[in-house]
């Protein structure tokens, strides 16, 4: 993973400073036995609540990176994801995710389309005068059936992109408002668009929240064909 994309990653700055608290932890502790052998029982006690400090933020900066796995921070436009698709059978697809960071993932999907939807979280006042950009991860990924009845009765598929689990950001924002009073939580708009055999496709998310998905110039001629060509 390219350093400039590892900087786009919140969790990437606080499980650093984390690290740094840490050591400065372990110097204190140094410090205090020292001063401790020494018989100097008040700067022992200085450095021993110098101590508790450090480790209380060591653990808050890294409990909140873990939170924040899979979010990045959101420019004016951020690429989230490309698709390439072929086809196995009707209605039924062989995909290729690729994220900006390089990293692959093959997956299979059911339907005519595919449908991406992204989480965004933006801030309140006063962080959002303070000019905190937004952050966001990829939710999730689902196949759409273009006729009504079919998406109600045929095979499904949807495929979740949260890494975090149950201690995610998002998560503890809904159960424990309280903690995180300056956090204003947007569902990103979905995009989807028709698969076609060998198509590719570019997702990106606006600084509103907006998904946006493109297909190339040799996908979206087979779109306008007859039958998706």
């Amino acid at each position: 993973m390219e350093w400039n994309t590892l900087l786009r990653m919140p969790m990437t700055v606080l499980l650093v400073l984390a690290g740094i608290l840490l050591l400065a932890t372990l110097v204190q502790l140094v410090v205090l036995r020292r001063h401790l052998h020494a018989g100097r029982r008040f700067a022992a006690s200085w450095r021993a609540l110098l101590c508790l400090v450090c480790f209380a933020l060591t653990l808050l900066l890294a409990g909140t990176g873990y939170a924040l796995r899979g979010y990045r921070l959101l420019g004016e436009e951020a690429p989230v994801v490309d698709i390439d698709a072929h086809i196995l059978s009707p209605q039924r697809w062989a995909l290729t995710l690729t994220w900006p960071d390089g990293s692959t993932r093959q997956l299979q999907l059911y339907g005519d389309d595919w449908r991406v939807e992204a989480i965004v979280l933006k801030w309140k006042l006063p962080a959002l005068l303070a000019g905190v950009p937004p952050l966001y991860r990829l939710d999730r990924l689902s196949g759409r059936y273009d006729d009504p009845a079919q998406e109600a009765e045929a095979p499904r598929t949807v495929i979740s992109f949260s890494e975090a689990g149950a201690f995610d950001l998002l998560n503890l924002h809904k159960q424990y408002p309280q903690w995180l009073p300056e956090v204003d939580t947007v569902y990103g708009s979905g995009a989807f668009l028709p698969l076609v055999d060998q198509g590719h496709y570019s997702v990106s998310l606006m600084r509103t929240g907006a998904l946006v998905a493109r297909p190339d110039e040799a996908t979206e001629r087979r779109i306008n064909q007859p039958l998706g060509g």
